[in-house]
């Protein structure tokens, strides 16, 4: 009887979820419940300074983002504040992980592979990198962008520790990297807040909707961003690879 009425009550429950659920997406306005004016539309429309139009891939010009990527146009320039504190935030990871996986240890090993990991990670590393490269400098025009880019670097090196156990990796250049890239997209930012009164705010011309070169400044800082994440997420990779030792 127990498991009748615990059935019923999962089944009215789910009913009741899914009705509500239908009801909100009419509200939000992917449904037969279209709102004329809500603010999906703005997004979209990449207009929420100023009057509603269509936007037309490959046609739009200097339109407010200028990114054929929704989400980025929210991300990286509508949201970019937030988006600083995420870069922040992985820094502060790697700064932790650092300090507590740095100090008193040494590269560690990895137990030996077996012969088709060793042997295919030298085909599929150049192939991750280049794809990760490709992932942050196109986030403005496909689904992608610096987060996503720069882990998928990071994993390609992780490969290399997978597929070698005596592979060892100088982090010197990475730290320079990411410091580097950091600090240049902090840069940006501020000229935004110089220019247009917010930081990062997309000071360059957008282009056209959909061309490699536009979206102003977010290709910029998708490119910065990819980098930093890289490095970083490496950075964690090699320290997390160390083994602690006896002082």
């Amino acid at each position: 009887m127990k498991k009748v009425f615990t059935a019923a009550l999962v089944i009215l429950f789910g009913v009741v979820l899914l009705f509500g659920l239908s009801k909100s997406i009419d509200i939000a306005g992917y449904g037969d419940g279209l709102i004329p004016g809500k603010a999906a539309d703005a997004y979209i429309n990449k207009n929420v300074t100023s009057g509603t139009g269509e936007i037309i891939f490959g046609e739009t010009k200097n339109a407010e983002t200028g990114s054929a990527n929704m989400v980025t146009s929210v991300i990286a320039n509508y949201r970019s504040f937030d988006t600083l504190g995420e870069v922040t935030v992985l820094f502060l990871a790697a700064v932790g992980v650092s300090l507590i996986m740095g100090k008193n240890s040494k590269e560690g090993k990895m137990k030996k592979s077996g012969f088709i990991l060793r042997t295919s990670a030298g085909i599929i590393f150049p192939v991750m990198l280049i794809t990760g490269i490709y992932i942050f400098t196109h986030g403005h025009l496909t689904p992608g962008g610096g987060f996503p880019g720069g882990s998928m670097i990071a994993s390609s090196f992780l490969l290399l520790y997978l597929a070698d156990e005596n592979f060892k990796l100088k982090i010197t250049g990475f730290k320079v990297a990411e410091g580097l890239a950091g600090t240049l997209y902090v840069m940006v930012g501020a000229v935004g807040l110089i220019i247009g009164g917010y930081f990062l705010i997309n000071f360059l011309p957008t282009g056209v909707v959909g061309d490699l070169f536009s979206a102003g400044i977010i290709p910029v800082i998708y490119v910065l961003i990819g980098l930093k994440v890289g490095s970083e997420i490496t950075g964690i990779v090699r320290d997390m690879h160390k083994e602690e030792v006896s002082v």
